[in-house]
C-alpha cells in the first residue's frame, strides 16, 4: 500500500508594502522588522525630496512587527497606532498585510 502525499496549498502570494518616516534632519534611516531579521538585515531607506524616508519591501500576508533605526537609534512609527510589547521593554509597531 502506498501512502499518498497530501496536496499542499500554494503559499500565499507576497505583497509589496511601503513604509515612510518623516525625518528631515536624519542622515541615515533603516527599516527593521520580523521580515528583515530585525537589525541583522535592516533595509536602507531612501530620502525623499520632502524630507521623508521610504522603503518598499515584499512580505507574506499576516501581521508584521517593525521599527525604524534613525542615525543608530530605534524609533517608532508615529503614524502607527497598533503596537505590541517587545522583549526589550519597548513596543514594536505592527502592520497587517492582507
Amino acid at each position: 500500500m502506498s501512502a499518498k502525499a497530501k496536496p499542499t496549498a500554494p503559499a500565499p502570494a507576497k505583497r509589496r508594502v511601503s513604509f515612510t518616516l518623516s525625518a528631515p534632519d536624519a542622515r541615515n534611516v533603516k527599516l527593521a522588522g520580523d521580515f528583515t531579521g530585525w537589525e541583522d538585515a535592516a533595509r536602507e531607506m531612501t530620502r525623499q525630496h520632502n524630507g521623508s524616508w521610504k522603503a518598499t519591501v515584499t512580505v507574506p500576508p499576516g501581521q508584521h512587527e517593525y521599527r525604524f533605526i534613525v542615525d543608530g537609534q530605534w524609533v517608532d512609527d508615529p503614524r502607527c497606532d497598533a503596537r505590541k510589547p517587545n522583549p526589550f521593554g519597548g513596543e514594536n509597531c505592527t502592520r497587517v498585510v492582507e
